[in-house]
């Protein structure tokens, strides 16, 4: 099983963003991972449309879309518009779930769902076998550069036996955290994809660090 590095361009440069949107493409790592905050699900704003559109001019690789917004509904044809493979939703801002996934998909993106860190696994029964990806906060969304919240390991197990339960197809993607010091644990517990901010861009050499993330979550 191929295990994805998704760089979270949160914690790029932005005044030398093209610079790292081409780190990217020429390293190891297989996603672009974007975080979409509005200022109202959680209390930071980060990137919008415009700048994921920029990205996506220049990134070769998959446009990974993570929406910490209010209100998802509203802006699915336009994150389809602007570049996104992947909408990943919050269980906690939707009224409508099913309704919700069934539009990503229907805009031709794969449709990932993501959890707080309090947010239970069960409220995923019904909706698992819909799924393509379920996104594991392994912080509290809002900031880059947080610790990780150990309960991580149990709640990715619970998720792992719920889609192999149900027969899902769905990945498991950790979003918060996540470094060489818990990757190789993460992966044996069930995860599929890894995103990765703040220890990629603050590291010495992003290149070398993406590539030894990709070796560690290689079971």
């Amino acid at each position: 099983m191929n295990k994805f590095i998704a760089p979270s361009m949160l914690a790029a440069d932005f005044g030398n963003l093209q610079r790292d949107i081409e780190m990217v493409n020429n390293s190891k790592a297989d996603w672009f991972h974007i975080d979409v905050m509005d200022g109202l699900f959680v209390p930071n704003i980060s990137f919008g449309m415009p700048v994921i559109k920029a990205i996506k001019k220049h990134a070769k690789k998959t446009m990974d879309v993570h929406l910490m917004i209010v209100d998802p509904d509203r802006y699915i044809a336009d994150f389809k518009k602007v570049g996104a493979d992947i909408l990943t939703v919050h269980y906690e801002a939707c009224n409508h779930l099913h309704r919700t996934v069934q539009e990503i998909k229907a805009q031709g993106m794969k449709a990932g769902v993501s959890l707080n860190p309090h947010t239970p696994i069960a409220v995923l029964e019904d909706i698992i076998g819909d799924l393509d990806l379920v996104l594991i906060m392994s912080v509290n969304p809002g900031f880059g550069g947080q610790s990780f919240i150990e309960n991580t390991y149990k709640k990715v197990e619970q998720l792992k036996s719920l889609i192999e339960f149900a027969g899902s197809k769905a990945l498991i993607e950790v979003d918060g955290g996540v470094t060489d010091a818990n990757i190789e644990k993460l992966s044996e517990a069930g995860v599929d994809a890894f995103v990765a901010g703040s220890f990629v861009f603050k590291s010495d050499n992003p290149l070398k660090t993406i590539e030894k993330l990709k070796e560690l979550a290689q079971l």
